[in-house]
């Protein structure tokens, strides 16, 4: 960050009075910059024992496999950017039954929050961010085709926990920085 959004003045990187972490603060207005994480809100869609899945059409990590999930817009819930993801992504809808995981990927500095839902009518099509759209089970899904790690972790508890059928407990966890595997 160079400029203050507030005043347009420069700014500079200190720590403010009463504060204990580097923050960018305006040399005219002194308003202070704060850099939080992103929330990722996104759906675990689910279809007659089945998951919903998109290719992805964007960068990062085109062509690779994920659920249907992004970043939450302002003034929206963490359900409603996760229906909103899926509408936009797999042109599907869905009724959100509960949060499933919640996960912190502090080298990037975001927060996924995964939902699981049902899809209304097992009506999907890809949307402009994705090449395709399919439903798999534990035994189809390309697990070495999924775009990012998180996605990856997700699953793999889902579906042990489905295949435990004892329920879904709230899974949580950290997605660690680790070599990028193509």
């Amino acid at each position: 960050m160079k400029f203050c959004s507030t005043c347009g003045a420069s700014v500079s990187l200190r720590i403010p009075d009463g504060d204990n972490r580097e923050r960018f603060v305006c040399t005219q207005c002194r308003t202070i910059h704060y850099q939080n994480p992103k929330i990722v809100a996104g759906s675990i869609p689910e279809w007659e024992g089945r998951i919903l899945l998109c290719r992805r059409a964007i960068e990062p990590r085109y062509g690779r496999w994920t659920l249907p999930a992004g970043f939450m817009e302002n003034h929206e819930t963490t359900e409603q950017a996760a229906v909103r993801e899926t509408r936009e992504e797999a042109g599907a809808d869905i009724r959100i039954t509960s949060l499933y995981s919640v996960f912190s990927i502090p080298h990037i500095s975001q927060v996924y929050m995964l939902f699981r839902a049902e899809l209304l009518d097992g009506v999907f099509s890809a949307g402009e961010e994705s090449l395709e759209c399919a439903l798999f089970d534990a035994r189809t899904l390309p697990w070495e085709q999924l775009a990012f790690p998180v996605v990856g972790e997700t699953l793999k508890r889902y579906f042990s926990d489905k295949a435990q059928n004892n329920g879904f407990p709230l899974q949580r966890g950290e997605i660690l920085k680790h070599p990028r595997r193509d």
